[in-house]
């Protein structure tokens, strides 16, 4: 399995997300890094979009190195922060800390002090859309109260589990049909490649609900995946019982999925059946 696991991971990044890797650290040019004046740690800042007469906002890439921190501050127009990489940290004067991940958006009221960076062995990038107004610095976020965050484990087997037992929900729910919650799940532009052909979202779903394929029981004999920042790579062996055109038909399969973070969510990106031919 773990030849086939190589095989396809190499395949699946080839063909579907070519710059993968390049694109989680940064989505814009990565900028110069900048002075420790107001943080600790390696921090690169690049100036997306300045204010201007029409819009009175600004745009700031930030991406920080693992362990690098911002001290205490407050924007008195406040400002949002989209993640778009990696594991983060942020929290307001007197409240508990939040961990952030990519395809997370944080609001920073108006004039609330608060604090945000990297966790320690991860880094995190972020955009941050600030109104027109300068920052101010409060306090120093010391590396004592730093380092002696209590937070949710950070570690990645987490992920990879939400991932599992989002893929079983899914054989769960073509089994019973529920094309509702499978297209709540598809992203839009997602493809699904079967052994008699290839197409979208819209198709599967009206096959899924119409019965053109039932995915009547997926047995699973083993599952991997592969997270690398907002995309997962699951690997399925299973032995599929199906009804295609009014017959049952039972079949291994190697079957791999694409999933990719957005706005919070996983979204199932594409979606492969490999038949295997013989143990």
């Amino acid at each position: 399995m773990k030849s086939i696991q190589n095989w396809f991971l190499m395949f699946v990044l080839g063909l579907l997300i070519p710059n993968l890797l390049f694109a989680q650290e940064s989505i814009f040019p990565k900028g110069e890094k900048a002075p420790n004046v107001n943080h600790t740690g390696e921090v690169w800042l690049s100036h997306v979009f300045d204010a201007d007469e029409t819009f009175d906002f600004n745009i700031s890439q930030v991406v920080s190195a693992e362990g690098s921190k911002l001290n205490w501050h407050l924007h008195p127009e406040g400002q949002l922060l989209l993640i778009t990489h990696g594991v983060g940290y942020y929290q307001e004067k007197g409240k508990e800390v939040m961990v952030v991940r990519a395809g997370d958006v944080v609001k920073c009221l108006p004039n609330v002090e608060h604090w945000h960076g990297a966790t320690p062995n991860n880094p995190v990038a972020y955009l941050a859309i600030s109104g027109n107004a300068p920052t101010v610095w409060t306090d120093t976020l010391t590396a004592e109260t730093y380092n002696a965050l209590k937070t949710p484990d950070l570690s990645q087997k987490d992920t990879e589990q939400e991932i599992i037992e989002l893929s079983k929900k899914k054989w769960e729910w073509m089994a019973d049909k529920n094309a509702d919650a499978l297209a709540e799940l598809f992203h839009e532009k997602s493809q699904f490649v079967h052994m008699g052909g290839s197409w979208g979202k819209e198709r599967e779903v009206e096959v899924i609900r119409s019965g053109g394929i039932h995915y009547k029981n997926a047995d699973i004999h083993e599952v991997s995946v592969d997270v690398m920042g907002n995309t997962a790579i699951v690997l399925n062996r299973i032995t599929l019982l199906a009804v295609v055109g009014g017959n049952e038909v039972t079949n291994p399969f190697i079957v791999t999925e694409v999933y990719k973070k957005e706005n919070g969510d996983w979204k199932l990106a594409n979606m492969s059946f490999v038949r295997q031919m013989g143990d």
